[in-house]
């Protein structure tokens, strides 16, 4: 059995490795850039770098569920382990107005330690979603605005903030993500800068997820973070990259030991006919959705790992269209 602590701190050496903790609509997102230094030691499960940090404080009573879902692109997938709680433990503050919290005693880095916490009032289930700042200008708008929407009509503290790029925390009871680089938005051309960022999407806060549909979390649990290793077929920036065996094989150790069985049975049923050379039409794809999500990416994969067929055409042409199974790889950048 896997113990999830080692694959933490080993994910946390990783460079390749992604980490984001959030709800749907909210998120922060840790990656290491290409040619920046590598992460600064830190004791514990700690990763920081001058753009951001992410910090695992507490993995007891955490559920791994290891997942691939599908790309809108037909060569490729996507590939996840989220950290996820009980429903009740998961639960954090979901505070709906501007709430100032003081000082960030809990903070990555001892620099920040006496810039102040706001909490921006988002109202997501099971993240706070913060931003933190030492600037006297901002933090007037803040404070005069404590207590209301950053939504309402009229109230400059959001536009303060676009405008000002405070660091962002998303604190979880799992850990934390801070943000020190600037938001995606204007002063950085419209797209969110490389490395960590954040997302705050209104449309998908409103939905009231904790997570999207297609990611295959067990009824009663909610995920409170996730970890990315290398994908084998996905650089750092979201290009396509010639297939990495040896991140795949390693992805799919995590699969086998913590993914959803429905979705073991669809894409080890598809690669068991495909190599039986069993004809489309004579196969049925499964009934669940997560197990036709297994199925379709079996499909994708086998192409990567045995190359390309008549066969295999053929199967595409009639399993692998587009169900709304898939999500876009990255929204809001």
């Amino acid at each position: 059995m896997l113990d999830l602590t080692k694959v933490a701190h080993e994910a946390l050496s990783q460079e390749d490795t992604g980490w984001n903790m959030g709800s749907f609509g909210a998120i922060a997102e840790f990656h290491h850039v290409a040619g920046d230094p590598s992460p600064a030691p830190v004791d514990g499960l700690t990763q920081v770098t001058a753009r951001g940090g992410v910090r695992i404080d507490n993995l007891e009573g955490v559920t791994p569920v290891a997942y691939e879902t599908l790309s809108p692109k037909p060569h490729r997938w996507t590939q996840a382990v989220s950290l996820c709680l009980p429903e009740h433990a998961a639960a954090m503050n979901q505070r709906e107005v501007l709430t100032e919290l003081g000082s960030d005693t809990g903070t990555i880095r001892s620099e920040n330690c006496e810039d102040i916490l706001f909490d921006m009032g988002l109202k997501q289930f099971q993240v706070d979603f913060c931003i933190r700042t030492g600037d006297p200008n901002l933090l007037k708008v803040l404070r005069d605005n404590a207590g209301k929407s950053l939504f309402e009509t009229g109230n400059p503290a959001m536009p303060a903030i676009l405008a000002a790029h405070p660091h962002r925390v998303a604190l979880t009871r799992i850990g934390r993500i801070e943000v020190y680089q600037m938001i995606g938005g204007p002063d950085t051309g419209g797209k969110s800068p490389e490395g960590p960022h954040t997302h705050v999407l209104p449309k998908l806060l409103r939905a009231g997820r904790t997570h999207s549909a297609n990611t295959p979390i067990p009824e009663g649990l909610t995920p409170c973070g996730a970890l990315h290793p290398e994908n084998p077929v996905i650089g750092r920036l979201g290009e396509d990259k010639p297939f990495n065996r040896a991140a795949f094989d390693a992805f799919q150790g995590l699969l086998n030991a913590w993914a959803p069985e429905e979705y073991l049975t669809g894409k080890q049923g598809a690669w068991r006919l495909l190599e039986q050379v069993v004809a489309a039409s004579d196969v049925q794809e499964p009934d669940s959705r997560v197990g036709r999500a297994g199925w379709r990416n079996g499909i994708r994969q086998w192409r990567i790992l045995h190359g390309n067929s008549a066969l295999l055409d053929d199967w595409a042409v009639a399993f692998d269209r587009e169900t709304g199974l898939s999500d876009p790889e990255n929204p809001g950048h």
